[in-house]
C-alpha cells in the first residue's frame, strides 16, 4: 500500500476549512493525511455570504446536515439575485436558480417569448420563471420531486455568514483527523533542485514538511505568489471595481429569498439577508468614486441600524495563470478573484475542490495532472469572468463615468460572439463545464435589454392559439402555485432558526 500523501494547508477561513473538509470527507486517510496551519492573528476577508445551489452538492457530498448547518451559520434561502438599476435606470429583474417556461418543438422556451411579443402579445417573461415569482411574492419552499410538476423547475441555495460556516467546518474536519496548527508563517523553504516547496517555517520556529501544500491565504498568496511568483492574469479593464465597503444591519424590509444588487454611480450595492442581520456593501471602482463618498453612498441607504463601522476591502480582478504550480495549489483568493456579483466565491473554491480530488496526486506529482487540473479551472474563470462583464457591458446609462467608461470598452472576443448570435436569433451555447447555462443567460440578456432580432423559425411549428392557450396556462400556474408556498422567514423559523434569529424571523415561526 502506498503511503498516504501528506497535504498542509496554508490559510483558514471558509477557503481553507472547505478545502480540509472536502478533501477529508471525500479522500479519507489513507489517501491523505491533512494539516490546515492558521493564525488567529490573521483576519480572513468575509464578503462571500451568498452562495450558489452547487454548495448542497459539496455539503452532501461531505456529509453536511443541511438544516443543522443552516442554523449553525445563521442561514437563509436563496432563489436567485435581484438586478436593480442594471441596465437602465428603472430595471429591476431577477436572474433564478431555474428555467423560463418549458422547451416546446424542439426550441427553447424563450422563442415562443419572443413570437408571441413581436406578434403584440406584451408577456412579461419573468412571470413564467417559478423561482422568480415565488422571490417577488417572498415565499419559499423546497423544490418537488415530480419533474412533471411545475414547482420541480427550480432549485436553491443559501445565504450564509462565512464565518460561522468555516468555524462549523473546523469543527466537522477536526472531528474527523485534520490536524490543525495555530501560528504565522514567516518563511517557505524551497527544494534546491526541482524548485518546489519544501517545508514552510512557522513564527515558533518548526518547519512543517508535505508532499502538496495548499496556498489558501488569501490576497496574500503567500506560496503561489510569494514563494513562486506564479504570473498574475489583471483584468481590471474589463472589471474595473476594485475597493469595497461592507458593514452589517438589523434585519428590516422583507425577507427576502434572494440577494439584491442595485447599480450604483460607480459600481453596485449588495443586500443579504440573513437570520439575524442584513450583510450590505457597496463594491466600486476607485478610479470613479472617491472612498469616503462611497462609504456614504452605502451608509446612508441602508435600510436597518448598522451594526459596526464599515470596514474597507481591497482587491483586484484576475487570476493566477496556473493556480496549480509544482506541488501548490491555490483555492480562493489566492488563485483569483471575481467580484461577488454573482455570487462565484464560494462555487470557485468549491470546484476548485473538486478538481483536485478527481486529479489527487501521489507523492509523485504526475505533471499531466496539473496541466489537466488548470485547464479546467481556466475554463471556470474564463465563463464567469465573461458572465460578470455582461452585467457592466449591457448597459445604455450614461449617467455617471463608470457606465460611459463600461459602454466604451472593448470586450473579450468570447463575449462578443455571444452577445452577437444572441443578438441574432436568441442563440446561447449551452457548455457542459462551467458555470451559467443558458437560463442565467437568458435572464441576464432580457433583464438588461438585450432582445434577439428574430426567433428559432421552428417555433411557427406550433400553432399560434395553442401556443398562446399554453402559455397562458404555464403562467396561471405559476402563479397559483407559488402563492400557496410558505412565507420564506416562517418557512426558515420552522425549519432552522438558529439562536441569533431575529424577532422578525420567530415572529413569523409562530404566526
Amino acid at each position: 500500500m502506498r503511503r498516504p500523501v501528506e497535504v498542509v494547508i496554508v490559510g483558514g477561513g471558509t477557503a481553507g476549512w472547505m478545502t480540509a473538509a472536502g478533501l477529508i470527507g471525500t479522500l479519507k486517510h489513507p489517501i491523505c493525511n491533512v494539516r490546515l496551519v492558521e493564525s488567529d492573528e490573521i483576519g480572513t476577508v468575509g464578503v462571500g455570504e451568498a452562495t450558489l445551489p452547487h454548495l448542497r452538492d459539496f455539503n452532501n457530498a461531505i456529509g453536511v446536515i443541511e438544516a443543522d448547518m443552516m442554523r449553525r451559520t445563521n442561514a437563509t434561502f436563496k432563489l436567485g439575485i435581484e438586478f436593480v438599476d442594471w441596465g437602465f435606470l428603472g430595471a429591476n429583474y431577477i436572474h433564478p436558480f431555474g428555467v423560463h417556461g418549458a422547451p416546446r418543438g424542439g426550441v427553447g422556451f424563450h422563442n415562443q417569448w419572443l413570437r408571441a411579443r413581436q406578434n403584440g402579445r406584451d408577456y412579461d417573461i419573468e412571470d413564467f420563471s417559478y423561482p422568480i415569482i415565488a422571490s417577488r411574492l417572498n415565499r419559499f419552499d423546497f423544490p418537488a420531486k415530480d419533474h412533471s410538476q411545475i414547482n420541480s423547475t427550480y432549485d436553491y441555495a443559501y445565504h450564509i455568514d462565512a464565518t460561522l460556516y468555516a468555524r462549523y467546518l473546523r469543527g466537522f474536519s477536526e472531528a474527523r483527523g485534520v490536524v490543525r496548527t495555530e501560528g504565522k508563517v514567516v518563511d517557505v523553504k524551497l527544494d534546491a533542485e526541482t524548485g518546489d516547496i519544501a517545508a514552510i517555517v512557522m513564527e515558533s520556529g518548526e518547519e512543517i514538511a508535505g508532499d502538496l501544500f495548499i496556498d489558501c491565504s488569501g490576497f496574500r498568496a503567500l506560496l503561489i505568489g510569494g514563494a513562486l511568483d506564479s504570473p498574475w492574469d489583471d483584468w481590471t479593464r474589463w472589471l474595473p471595481c476594485d475597493r469595497a465597503w461592507a458593514v452589517p444591519c438589523s434585519l428590516a424590509g422583507d425577507f427576502t429569498p434572494y440577494t439584491r444588487s442595485t447599480a450604483r454611480e460607480a459600481g453596485w450595492q449588495w443586500r443579504i439577508p440573513l437570520q439575524h442581520r442584513s450583510g450590505n456593501g457597496y463594491v466600486f471602482a476607485s478610479s470613479f468614486i472617491e472612498a469616503e463618498a462611497a462609504r456614504e453612498r452605502l451608509m446612508g441607504s441602508l435600510d436597518g441600524t448598522p451594526e459596526a463601522d464599515p470596514r474597507m476591502l481591497k482587491f483586484a480582478a484576475g487570476r493566477r495563470l496556473k493556480s496549480w504550480t509544482g506541488n501548490c495549489v491555490a483555492i480562493g483568493l489566492a488563485s483569483g478573484f471575481l467580484e461577488p456579483l454573482e455570487s462565484t466565491s464560494i462555487y470557485l473554491i468549491q470546484v476548485a475542490i473538486t478538481n483536485l480530488a478527481r486529479l489527487f496526486p501521489q507523492a509523485r506529482i504526475d505533471p499531466a495532472l496539473i496541466a489537466e487540473y488548470n485547464r479546467m479551472m481556466d475554463v471556470e474563470y474564463s465563463r464567469i469572468r465573461d458572465f460578470l462583464i455582461l452585467h457592466y457591458a449591457a448597459t445604455t446609462r450614461t449617467d455617471s463615468e463608470l457606465w460611459r467608461y463600461c459602454q466604451a470598452m472593448e470586450l473579450p472576443e468570447s463575449l462578443e460572439q455571444k452577445i452577437a448570435i444572441f443578438r441574432h436569433r436568441g442563440h446561447m451555447e449551452p457548455y457542459k463545464n462551467g458555470l451559467f447555462a443558458p437560463a442565467s443567460w437568458l435572464a441576464v440578456f432580457v433583464g438588461q435589454g438585450i432582445l434577439p432580432d428574430r426567433y428559432h423559425p421552428m417555433t411557427d411549428a406550433v400553432p399560434w392559439d395553442k401556443m398562446i392557450a399554453e402559455m397562458d396556462d404555464i403562467r396561471a400556474t405559476i402563479r397559483r402555485r407559488a402563492e400557496q408556498m410558505p412565507d420564506h422567514a416562517a418557512f426558515v423559523a420552522d425549519y432552522c432558526a438558529s439562536e441569533a434569529a431575529s424577532p422578525l424571523v420567530m415572529r413569523a415561526g409562530a404566526a
